[in-house]
């Protein structure tokens, strides 16, 4: 085993044990394991005590460990449900993100930026952290809540959105959008926003009919 293994064993065995005692005292305290996860990790990174030195492994590994959270977040979920959630999904996720982005849109064109940038910063920071918002659902038992589904909606509508958002910002990054009347800018906006509504409608329904169809849990 090289130096280097052997560092990112260590770092593994110092973040395990970090959690093992401020995560519990974290809950004695009703503040939830998120927050403990991120005082182990402040206390043990860069800039707490600087007992990790592999933070870009560590960083890989916490990577697959959000992928791993999701899909069983995802075994949870009925068809049935995600099924009966289409309509919010479209309505209410796209409303959430529609009218976060305008209000910090709005924000930016008062702090004198750029009518793209402004486009950019405002989907940009409209969008949540599925992973995040989804494990603290789960703590509380609130995924299978009224208030659970919508929140689960507004994160499933976010998440669709990724893609469309990061070719805006290509077309925004080439220089030649960028360069364009604000006019422009915001037709590409609105060009985005349909995109959302065919895809929700066209693609999105399709596909949760299937997984209803199949009746399979998983």
């Amino acid at each position: 085993m090289g130096e280097t293994e052997a560092h990112y064993l260590v770092d593994i065995l110092a973040l395990l044990l970090a959690t093992v005692i401020v995560v519990p005292f974290f809950h004695a305290i009703r503040l939830g394991a998120i927050l403990g996860y991120l005082a182990a990790g402040v206390l043990l990174g860069p800039w707490g005590f600087g007992l990790l030195t592999e933070v870009e492994e560590i960083r890989h590994l916490g990577e697959f460990g959000v992928i791993f959270l999701l899909f069983v977040l995802g075994i949870e979920l009925k068809p049935d449900k995600l099924w009966q959630m289409r309509k919010m999904v479209i309505g209410l996720g796209l409303g959430q993100l529609l009218l976060t982005a305008g209000v910090i849109y709005g924000f930016a064109l008062l702090f004198g930026l750029p009518h793209h940038v402004a486009i950019i910063i405002g989907f940009g920071l409209a969008l949540s952290s599925t992973a995040f918002c989804l494990k603290l659902l789960a703590e509380r038992g609130g995924i299978s809540t009224q208030m659970g589904q919508m929140s689960f909606s507004v994160l499933l509508l976010q998440d669709l959105s990724v893609v469309p958002l990061l070719a805006l910002v290509s077309m925004f990054a080439g220089g030649a959008v960028a360069a364009a009347e604000p006019g422009i800018s915001f037709g590409f906006a609105v060009l985005i926003i349909i995109a959302l509504l065919v895809a929700g409608h066209y693609l999105l329904n399709p596909v949760l009919g299937k997984i209803v169809a199949s009746q399979d849990p998983d």
